[in-house]
């Protein structure tokens, strides 16, 4: 049945009227968005900081009973989350995004306009009430765009979620790495500084020139050098943990595992390579981000034209009082006004073309991004599996042969067949080859979160496409 002109038109403007009173700001400003995009990427219970003070209040006790124990890699990610500032500005940057969604959605206050006019005859009072008609026509439209720009908003900031907790990773990572690195060249000037006074004593008793002591001194002031270098890095790649972190003061004093953990036994448990690209196209953010930006542009490029033609058009109640000096008598004309533009000098041809041109921007931003993201996966990938065999050939032949070359050795020296010299040269050659495996078992660990975050996120050092300004849409620019 179709409903009369009056019903229809009322029931429109109760809709538009409906679509305004629902537009509010989200509570959590928008963190539950954002945690929904990042949650699998992310290691399991990590949460996202709260706005209210209970939810800052538990963060901090937790925080405070996670740094009473070793913190792995998903420990430390999850403090990050929770206390790094830098987070916590963009969640509150996409909390003052959503607060603009919801005041482009608001209706603007009408305007109400008085006035009272005096001449020799009459006295006249003007009241007139309008409002921008414009705004109330296009709100479902709008409301539909500013959902999309605010989704955007959100995988941008998921995205930032991401890089946050792979560099916390990274850094968790290199600062193991740099203890284990640390007690390795601890080991190797303990052995020199041995060798050096041993050197000095035969020296002292004439079984050994100053030249031959002289090398091994030489041998413990490059140890010692190293060493003072590995305490440096260890000392740095801690404190830039603690800064990822967010901590500081006596949170300083947390404690790290002694040793990375061990790399895949075989080839089997490594993620197949093949289909790289494909996930990366499947789960990337940053692609869903412009797709969605590709998508609100098409459908404003149909309101261009429309929006430069039509976005003054005002609406206005008018209620004029004249009164006559002479008698008293009122008289009052009541009406309505609708103010309109005449396209005599534009007729939109400019903003349409600004509108396809905004889309085949978007669109050429999206297959850029889309190759850059074939390229990363397929980059990250080979550097993954190279990292993995290096590792692997590390633990699995190099280690195990410098092990067995160090108990020849031994038994050698026991034996009498070789010198201490030989002995403490065999030393140092098996710690040098345990601080190169430990080198290889970092680079795969942090080949493998290069990985993971080149299937969920655009990389930090990948280019940025340029961005066209938001203010593309004249209705919108009319509306605000």
């Amino acid at each position: 049945m179709k409903l009369p002109l009056f019903a229809r038109t009322g029931l429109t403007l109760a809709t538009v009227l409906l679509l305004a009173g629902c537009a509010s700001i989200a509570p959590d400003g928008m963190r539950g968005q954002v945690q929904t995009y990042a949650a699998r990427h992310l290691p399991e219970d990590a949460q996202l900081p709260g706005r209210d003070p209970e939810a800052q209040h538990q963060a901090r006790e937790r925080i405070a009973q996670w740094l009473t124990r070793p913190l792995d890699a998903d420990q430390a990610v999850r403090i990050a989350l929770l206390n790094n500032p830098g987070l916590q500005s963009s969640l509150a940057r996409l909390g003052v995004q959503d607060a603009q969604r919801v005041q482009s959605l608001t209706l603007p206050n009408p305007t109400l306009t008085l006035g009272r006019f005096v001449n020799g005859h009459e006295r006249e009072v003007e009241r007139e009430l309008g409002f921008g008609l414009i705004h109330l026509i296009t709100l479902p439209w709008r409301a539909r765009w500013q959902g999309l720009q605010i989704e955007q908003a959100s995988l941008d900031t998921a995205q930032e979620v991401l890089r946050l907790a792979a560099d916390t990773r990274r850094a968790w990572l290199r600062a193991v790495a740099a203890g284990q690195q640390l007690q390795a060249r601890q080991t190797m000037f303990e052995a020199a500084q041995a060798g050096a006074e041993l050197a000095a004593r035969m020296t002292r008793t004439g079984n050994f020139s100053r030249l031959q002591q002289a090398r091994e001194m030489g041998l413990e002031q490059e140890a010692s050098a190293q060493l003072a270098r590995a305490r440096l890095a260890a000392a740095l790649e801690r404190d830039q943990l603690a800064r990822l972190m967010g901590l500081w003061g006596a949170q300083l004093d947390f404690q790290l595992p002694a040793q990375l953990p061990a790399i895949p036994k075989n080839a089997a448990e490594l993620q197949a390579g093949d289909d790289a690209e494909a996930t990366a196209l499947r789960q990337r953010l940053d692609l869903r981000a412009l797709r969605h930006d590709l998508d609100q542009r098409a459908q404003r490029q149909g309101w261009a034209a429309a929006g430069q033609l039509f976005g003054d058009i005002g609406l206005a109640y008018s209620r004029n009082t004249a009164t006559e000096k002479a008698s008293g008598h009122d008289e009052a004309t009541r009406g309505w006004e609708i103010g309109l533009p005449l396209p005599l000098l534009d007729w939109g041809g400019a903003a349409r073309g600004r509108a396809r041109a905004e889309v085949e921007h978007s669109a050429a931003r999206l297959r850029e991004a889309a190759l850059t993201a074939r390229s990363e996966a397929r980059n990250t990938w080979l550097r993954y599996r190279t990292a993995w065999d290096l590792a692997h050939q590390q633990q699995a032949e190099v280690l195990p042969l410098r092990r067995f070359m160090q108990e020849e050795a031994v038994l050698r020296y026991n034996g009498m067949f070789i010198s201490t010299w030989e002995l403490l040269a065999e030393a140092r050659a098996s710690t040098q080859a345990v601080a190169t495996a430990t080198e290889a078992q970092r680079d795969f660990w942090l080949a493998d979160t290069d990985l993971r975050l080149a299937l969920a996120a655009r990389s930090p050092a990948a280019p940025t496409p340029p961005v066209l300004s938001e203010a593309t849409s004249t209705i919108t620019a009319t509306s605000h």
